[in-house]
């Protein structure tokens, strides 16, 4: 299943506080069903999918295009299953902002429920979200990131970035399993809006950049600040906010940590966007390996709307709805499993 991103433009306000309650209990009912059903790790392939994660908004009745679908959605899965995560074996740590940046303390609150170190998924959170603002350079800065992990260890992630120019928001998912954080990481992508030119240092194509831009990262910093400085200013990967200069002191870190590979690189403290681009255009000009500048994005769909379009929620039917998944997670934990099967029938029928 290919998984990714998703563009959406930006809408402001938030969801009502009556809204974002039933959205709340809703995502509790369909996580504790997936997680019955297929278990922890059905539900991580699950939300890894931007168009399953596009229609669960839909459902949950945001807005099929508004960049808050992400950031609430987000919320309420997280604050759907608090107090059940550990009978789930399923946890759910950051969020939008400054919660974002708790992510590293929140998988580390959930180190004596996990069967793997902390440090693994903190590497995790901290490389999907740096690839996405620094090896995947489309003009969308992160400014949400949600990370979801299992008792086991296994983790997805989403999260957003938004153009500040534009106001277009786009989402990003990852999926972990046999993953190269550097290569392909997101295992499908999707969005309404391709930009025109991207460099993306983690696609196939710019598999013999990331060599050489390793290569290069452990050159003497003085070697590499007076190439850049005698090469041509009108290339399109150097844009004219980079300064030779000011690298200098991150090609000292680079030089200092002599990293083996482009993953090392790029893990290092200091290493962002233009350190990227600096080293990927000696890359090209000085080797001429080739980069990649095609937008990974792919298209999506979706339907809903809390502003009341397409129509408005239907309050009623929305309760009904929460009752009814309820009523058969119950029946099923009780051993009476005729309501939460038949569900499943339905969802055959109307596939």
């Amino acid at each position: 299943m290919k998984t990714g991103s998703i563009n959406l433009p930006l809408h402001y306000g938030k969801a009502p506080p009556w809204l974002f309650e039933k959205m709340r209990k809703l995502a509790r009912c369909i996580i504790v069903c997936i997680v019955e059903e297929e278990g922890a790790e059905g539900f991580l392939q699950k939300i890894a999918s931007p168009l399953w994660f596009q229609s669960l908004g839909c459902i949950l009745g945001f807005d099929w295009h508004s960049s808050g679908l992400t950031t609430t959605v987000c919320a309420a899965l997280k604050e759907g299953i608090e107090g059940i995560g550990n009978e789930l074996c399923l946890f759910i740590a950051g969020g939008k902002g400054k919660t974002s940046r708790k992510t590293p303390a929140e998988i580390e609150e959930k180190g004596g429920y996990i069967d793997v170190p902390t440090s693994s998924l903190v590497y995790a959170s901290r490389m999907s979200a740096k690839v996405d603002s620094a090896a995947v350079q489309d003009g969308y800065q992160i400014y949400q990131h949600t990370f979801f992990f299992t008792k086991k260890g296994e983790w997805a992630v989403v999260q957003q970035g938004m153009n500040l120019i534009d106001k277009y928001a786009r989402r990003y998912h990852w999926l972990s399993g046999e993953i190269d954080f550097v290569c392909e990481p997101h295992t499908g992508i999707s969005s309404q809006r391709i930009e025109e030119r991207v460099l993306n240092m983690v696609s196939k194509k710019s598999g013999d950049a990331r060599v050489k831009v390793a290569e290069i990262s452990r050159e003497h910093p003085d070697k590499i600040t007076k190439a850049l400085i005698t090469l041509p200013r009108r290339h399109p990967v150097l844009t004219a906010d980079i300064n030779p200069d000011r690298l200098h002191k991150t090609f000292i870190s680079t030089y200092e940590n002599a990293p083996r590979n482009f993953e090392e690189v790029l893990s290092i403290r200091g290493v962002g966007p233009k350190t990227i681009r600096a080293l990927a255009l000696l890359s090209e000009l000085l080797y001429g390996t080739p980069l990649d500048f095609t937008d990974p994005a792919r298209f999506s769909y979706a339907h809903g709307g809390k502003d009341g379009y397409p129509y408005p929620v239907d309050r009623g039917g929305y309760e009904n709805t929460i009752s009814i998944i309820e009523r058969a997670i119950k029946s099923a934990r009780l051993g009476r499993r005729d309501e939460l099967d038949a569900l499943k029938r339905l969802h055959r029928m109307m596939g």
